[in-house]
């Protein structure tokens, strides 16, 4: 992990699973596996949080709750499914009410595989996140930069203006 700015800051939603999952992304928060050195913060503002982490799969009762989540987000961010039922929609996807992994509805950018996934892998899967959201930092910035030279750059005319 290289150095970031701002701390990233983590929400949680549980999607419909059996709670394995949360408890242990709830045992990261402990003092024995201390996510909180890296830096990570757990909000429960998703206008605040960089990081999106769902356990679970998606139903139709719970598909616009995470894609309201998810849009109320601040651009960068970063989605982390965490466990199999997340993943792909676990032992639920044959279920009648459960449509898939959380990828049917948003962009995944990490996968934590698991039934239940470990506190470490929990862990790794946040710091890829992390090493994610820095890129496109880099790039936001980038291409920030570049239309800033680009509106600069031109002639300066009453019609440019406006």
């Amino acid at each position: 992990m290289s150095f970031l700015k701002k701390s990233p800051w983590i929400i949680h939603y549980d999607g419909t699973s059996c709670n394995g999952c949360d408890i242990e992304v709830l045992a990261c928060l402990t003092p024995l596996y201390d996510v909180e050195r890296f830096g990570v913060v757990n909000t429960g503002n998703p206008k605040h949080a960089d990081i999106l982490l769902i356990t679970g799969s998606v139903n139709e009762q719970n598909k616009d709750v995470v894609w309201q989540i998810f849009n109320q987000m601040p651009n960068p961010k970063v989605v982390v499914a965490v466990g199999i039922c997340a993943t792909s929609g676990g032992i639920f996807a044959e279920c009648y009410n459960v449509m898939g992994g959380v990828d049917k509805i948003i962009p995944v950018d990490v996968y934590v595989p698991g039934c239940a996934a470990r506190p470490e892998s929990i862990i790794d899967g946040v710091v890829k996140a992390v090493e994610i959201l820095e890129e496109k930092r880099a790039a936001m910035t980038k291409k920030r930069k570049m239309a800033k030279v680009r509106r600069v750059s031109g002639p300066v005319s009453l019609s440019n203006m406006f």
